[in-house]
């Protein structure tokens, strides 16, 4: 029984297999925050670099369009041309913009998962409707880390717009003075400081929540002993049907071997142990061949066979041990045994001829 609930805990690594499925399924180690924080940060980027480019235009734009509707009466036949003039150049101001969102959240998605998409992620499947099993979601475990995760964020970005706005009190009251575009400069300039501060500790926590990913993904791949198993069975075969495919596999090749020994020249044996059938054919082989061998049973059984044919049967010990010992069936003979096997041959010619 004890034996059987080990087999059931979850304590082994995943198989290359587990993994490979897994991600066929969509199912990856990724933290959302980074793609977040990585769009974030490019936008900083942007219009750190670029806000002044981005507000001209923007200025220009609205000026141009609305000096078109005071300076004509607007009808059916003149507002297309306005409306595609403004639609063009608000794509051409934003474009910009947007392609760096878009590479900034490729990229963060890339270093995470790789460059294999899985579309099973985002097929439609009941499991995700089904009011009992999202209920369930609603309060589990990673339900519970995403909303403290949501908390801590909020709470980061309020104390630091509260500090930010504190450390600015003496530059804020002379506002009350100021032009509405040193105002709007001001809020702009006051709101990327904050964004800034934001981004920073953002990342600290987006690296949190990665690593934190990478363990709850691993933690959920974890397999059983009995999960294992049934997975080398399914890619490997049981391993009942492969001895048993073994043993047939090694039947054959014995008949296979049993069927040459009467093609033999002569058997070398141990005397009782060991039996070696040799072959020689000077017209078609380079070195006399094995074409037979085997211990105990078998080599009882070669014997036999060799007899029942008239082959006939040469006692030496140590030519058959090394014989038995180094060389394959149908595998040639060494070099140092030529001496002692030509001289067995030329006795067993010898007697051929008698």
């Amino acid at each position: 029984m004890a034996e059987q609930d080990k087999d059931q805990e979850r304590t082994e690594e995943a198989t290359p297999k587990r993994r490979e499925d897994a991600r066929k399924e969509g199912q990856v180690a990724r933290s959302r925050d980074l793609a977040s924080v990585a769009i974030l940060g490019s936008c900083l980027i942007y219009f750190y670099f670029g806000s002044g480019h981005f507000v001209s235009s923007l200025m220009d734009l609205m000026k141009n369009s609305f000096s078109h509707m005071n300076s004509r009466i607007v009808t059916v036949e003149n507002i297309q041309p306005i409306f595609f003039s403004a639609f063009f150049k608000s794509i051409s101001l934003m474009a910009p913009f947007l392609l760096t969102v878009c590479i900034a959240a490729f990229l963060a998605n890339v270093m995470q998962v790789g460059l294999k998409i899985s579309t099973k992620a985002i097929q439609p499947k009941w499991s995700k409707i089904d009011p009992l099993k999202g209920f369930a979601r609603l309060f589990s475990m990673q339900s519970l880390v995403e909303f403290v995760k949501s908390v801590l964020k909020m709470a980061i970005v309020g104390f630091i717009a509260y500090l930010t706005v504190r450390n600015e009190l003496t530059e804020i009251l002379p506002l009350a003075h100021q032009s509405v575009w040193a105002i709007v400069v001001y809020i702009g300039k006051t709101s990327f400081k904050i964004l800034l501060t934001t981004c920073w500790v953002l990342i600290v926590l987006a690296l949190m929540d990665y690593l934190y990913q990478r363990w709850e993904f691993e933690r959920n791949l974890k397999m059983t002993r009995q999960e294992i198993k049934e997975e080398n069975k399914s890619t490997e075969g049981d391993p009942i049907i492969k001895a048993r495919i073994r043993r047939l596999q090694r039947e054959m090749a014995k008949k296979r071997m049993m069927a040459n020994v009467p093609k033999a020249d002569v058997i070398i044996t141990n005397p009782t142990h060991l039996a070696i059938a040799l072959k020689y054919d000077q017209s078609s082989m380079a070195a006399p061949a094995v074409v037979a061998k085997g211990a105990g049973y078998i080599a009882e059984k070669i014997k036999e066979i060799a007899m029942e044919h008239g082959i006939p049967t040469f006692e030496n010990k140590p030519v058959a041990q090394v014989l038995y010992k180094t060389v394959e069936l149908n595998g040639a003979i060494p070099d140092s045994l030529y001496r002692a096997v030509a001289e067995i041959l030329a006795y067993v010619y010898s007697l051929k001829q008698q």
